[in-house]
């Protein structure tokens, strides 16, 4: 009698089955968790900037001029820094924008140091809030 090699076509649907519910299962969590390690270059590119914007005003008593409130989309792949509204002499409110990946995601800090989110991305919790926020349930950083 001869020995068979190799597997039948009801284990190898069996293996494809696992490895699509495995797949359904863990492509979600992978994309939030991509989400979430990007999230950190609009907050601290906010958080450099803010301190540039105040070294600034320390020399020159405004921030009108501030080389921080330039339109900066090379400090980071994922989002767009810049003072939107302009600076004025004695406020300004610093943007980062999503871009690509980041899409529907805006992060804002001003003179106050007052944090926003703006979050449109379907599944996010928290529209609109008083934070950064750092995760799909609208937690706060």
């Amino acid at each position: 009698m001869k020995k068979q090699l190799g597997f039948t076509l009801i284990e190898l649907m069996i293996v494809v089955t696992i490895v699509g519910i495995l797949a359904t299962i863990a492509y979600p969590a992978y994309s939030d968790y991509l989400i979430r390690g990007r999230i950190p270059d609009a907050t601290s590119g906010l958080a450099a900037k803010r301190v540039q914007m105040e070294q600034y005003f320390q020399d020159n008593r405004t921030y009108v001029g501030a080389p921080a409130c330039a339109a900066d989309a090379a400090t980071s792949r994922f989002f767009t820094f810049s003072c939107n509204p302009a600076a004025t002499a004695t406020t300004y409110t610093l943007e980062a924008v999503g871009v690509a990946p980041m899409l529907g995601f805006t992060y804002t800090i001003d003179n106050q140091n007052t944090k926003t989110s703006t979050i449109t991305r379907a599944g996010w919790a928290n529209t609109s809030t008083s934070c950064w926020i750092i995760r799909k349930d609208g937690s706060c950083s």
